[in-house]
């Protein structure tokens, strides 16, 4: 079982392109200002290469994770420590039957929506609480981190 880390780049990627949809003004863009308290003058003046370089290193931080969760084969992979070479022949017994079973878009989806809805939203949503943020600061970040796994999710289990 290979690593493709074509496709954790791309999932990564992803993260971006809809970011620049949800966040658009047109969609949730004006109603998150409102919620984070960010105003025009504050977004003035940023490192935006700081900013994007440092999201996508974290939307590939969480792409490499999200692998583990949307791939099921890399339990199995994992059991042989990656010595490929030197696993038993069942392992390749099992590889043949069983390596490509689960692995469209539509199944990363769904594993993708599910750590969004059990890890990004509690995560979200605890940091929010504690910040006086509002329920509409909440569901519209978390949201966002919902679609993008579900994405990064279809992307890495239908490339693998």
């Amino acid at each position: 079982m290979e690593f493709n880390i074509l496709a954790l780049v791309v999932a990564a990627a992803s993260t971006l392109v809809v970011g620049a949809i949800w966040y658009n003004p047109k969609v949730f863009g004006t109603a998150w200002m409102k919620a984070a308290e960010m105003t025009e003058e504050k977004m003035k003046g940023a490192n935006m290469a700081k900013i994007f370089g440092l999201a996508l290193l974290f939307a590939f931080f969480i792409a490499a994770t999200l692998r583990a969760l949307v791939v099921h084969q890399s339990g199995v992979f994992s059991l042989i420590e990656g010595d490929v070479e030197g696993a038993l022949p069942s392992y390749a017994a099992f590889m043949n039957d069983y390596g490509t079973s689960f692995r469209t878009f539509k199944h990363g989806m769904l594993h993708g929506f599910i750590t969004g809805v059990t890890m990004a939203l509690p995560i979200i949503g605890t940091n929010a609480l504690f910040e006086r943020k509002s329920a509409k600061y909440i569901f519209i970040n978390s949201g966002f981190w919902i679609v993008c796994m579900m994405l990064m999710g279809g992307i890495i289990c239908a490339w693998e």
